[in-house]
């Protein structure tokens, strides 16, 4: 291993500090050249053992990168992992405190909130199928904690810093009417993006490559309401959802985020 444990433990240190503080800190890949993604991995356990240790609790994780046009980018043959905390979860219509991210960025995404634990190498699709109590809209609120582009070298963040920096989780809003998984008609979902789009810049035409912003750090924002309704033709439109999420229910279930298909005009290093 090129990591000692103290290492791990100085990196996931320098982490929480850097979120604690809003200051970004130096790449860890440039730090640690040979660093590998079982050491990415090891840190980010070891940070989130420190918030585990002041009081937070792990509610669910969030996948990304699950695309292979992605993963073919960035060098990897699998999707990364992090850890959603009880702390990230904010509520449907509700404020989202700015001023505690650094970087931060908005991503559409589907959550699926479990009804019970998935584990194992042999988990098929009928397992998670069977696991899934429910799927809704999400916003992810992403930020990073290590700085995107080296000032020095002008190197971009690596997979390795993202996987650290918990995949660069930051919030999560859950809105929406619940379906079950099988109801949701992928070929329109992308509608859920028009809705995020719009929240920042209306004058926008809808766009889902189009990735909007949090206003810079001040005082709190409104997250958008997420919803969508069903024509006879089974197309999908972003809408005021009639039904209120049950944000209470998610966050007591465990939860899994993956990500929506994207445009390919995305670059890699704007993908978390």
């Amino acid at each position: 291993m090129a990591l000692s444990n103290d290492d791990i433990q100085a990196c996931a240190r320098r982490l929480h500090q850097a979120e604690k503080t809003r200051t970004q800190i130096r790449q860890l890949s440039q730090d640690f050249p040979d660093i590998s993604i079982a050491e990415a991995y090891a840190i980010q356990k070891a940070w989130v053992d420190v918030k585990i240790a002041e009081g937070r609790v792990v509610k669910g994780h969030k996948i990304g990168l699950t695309s292979k046009a992605m993963q073919s980018a960035l060098g990897i043959d699998e999707p990364d992992s992090g850890v959603l905390l009880d702390d990230m979860f904010f509520a449907d219509g509700g404020l989202v405190p700015t001023e505690r991210f650094i970087a931060t960025r908005v991503e559409a995404e589907l959550a699926f909130v479990m009804s019970k634990r998935l584990s194992g190498p042999d988990c098929t699709l009928f397992d998670v199928l069977n696991a899934t109590d429910f799927v809704v809209p999400a916003l992810e609120i992403l930020d990073t904690r290590i700085e995107r582009v080296d000032p020095k070298t002008k190197a971009t963040r690596k997979i390795f810093d993202t996987i650290a920096d918990n995949a660069a989780n930051a919030g999560i809003v859950l809105g929406g009417r619940p379906i079950r998984p099988l109801d949701a008609d992928l070929r329109w979902i992308g509608a859920l993006c028009f809705k995020t789009a719009s929240w920042k810049r209306p004058a926008l035409p809808p766009a889902c490559s189009t990735i909007p912003r949090l206003p810079s750090p001040g005082s709190p924002t409104r997250s958008p309401r997420l919803g969508w309704r069903w024509s006879r033709a089974r197309s999908c439109s972003p809408a005021r959802s009639s039904v209120r999420s049950r944000p209470a229910r998610a966050t007591q279930s465990r939860l899994i985020m993956a990500p929506m298909a994207r445009s390919a005009a995305t670059s890699p290093e704007d993908r978390e």
